[in-house]
């Protein structure tokens, strides 16, 4: 294991770590609560999409090598980036039937382990599959810990944020390869749903496509950018060519960061909201 770095010279410091997990991907996040300062934030792409054996690889691979997390921490948070979720209402759900959610909408084998998360202050129940590799190695690391999947994140934060909106609200959440489309209607659920893409052409056709579902005119709702976008990106300039009103969300928070960051107040959404989270 890696010499631990000095960031924890003072004894009275309680240090808060996140680790967001997906197969083209992983990051991490520090904070210092007591300080309200982010420490360190660290972001590894693949290049390619891995299996859940090379992803752990990767994980511990980092966790030899940066010694920032050879630290002690007292909340650790897992979040899980992947495909295979789904939202059950509150009243239909039942724990004796979660694999049977999942197989309507995705391809899940006998020996997945499936999971949910309660969402709080919400009649949703989020039902999905984690990286129980990734879950083992982590509970090896540090013992018990919290783990949630990236929907339960986005859809209770950006709830949160729109608990007292009166018109419509449509989220795009961008990652390197994937993206989360979540819609909010008065301050409630009205849709989510991921779509991996390859091309700009793709990227547009799910906004554009999901939109013509919920009967939305590109010429009046607005889109809110979040996560790994720009305005010189190829995604938002094909959003900006058939949508007429583009925003960016912004995550909120007053976290002062002990090195320089360059990235944006909406970049790294997930990450940083589920720094923080009990």
């Amino acid at each position: 294991m890696a010499q631990t770095s000095n960031i924890t010279n003072n004894k009275l410091t309680k240090l808060s770590l996140s680790i967001q997990i997906s197969l083209s991907g992983l990051s991490f996040c520090i904070l210092d609560t007591q300080s309200n300062t982010i420490l360190h934030l660290k972001e590894k792409h693949f290049g390619k999409k891995l299996n859940p054996l090379d992803i752990l690889n990767e994980l511990t691979d980092l966790f030899n090598t940066d010694t920032y997390l050879a630290n002690n921490f007292y909340r650790v948070t897992v979040i899980h980036d992947s495909d295979l979720s789904v939202q059950v209402p509150k009243t239909l759900f039942n724990e004796a039937n979660l694999a049977d959610y999942l197989k309507f909408n995705s391809k899940i084998l006998k020996t997945d382990f499936v999971t949910f998360d309660a969402l709080n202050e919400q009649d949703i129940i989020n039902v999905y599959v984690p990286y129980v590799n990734v879950n083992n190695f982590i509970y090896d690391q540090f013992g018990d810990f919290t783990f949630k999947h990236i929907s339960t994140v986005l859809i209770e934060e950006l709830l949160h944020f729109e608990k007292h909106a009166t018109s419509l609200k449509f989220y795009v959440h961008v990652s390197k390869d994937n993206f989360q489309i979540i819609v909010i209607e008065k301050g409630k659920l009205k849709l989510y749903n991921s779509f991996n893409y390859q091309t700009d052409q793709d990227f547009i056709y799910y906004i554009l496509f999901t939109a013509e579902q919920l009967g939305l005119n590109p010429e009046t709702f607005e889109l809110l950018f979040l996560g790994d976008v720009n305005k010189e990106d190829a995604l938002y300039q094909i959003a900006y060519k058939y949508i007429r009103t583009i925003a960016f969300g912004n995550i909120m928070d007053n976290y002062k960061f002990e090195n320089s960051h360059t990235a944006s107040n909406y970049s790294n959404f997930v990450l940083i909201k589920s720094i923080s989270c009990v």
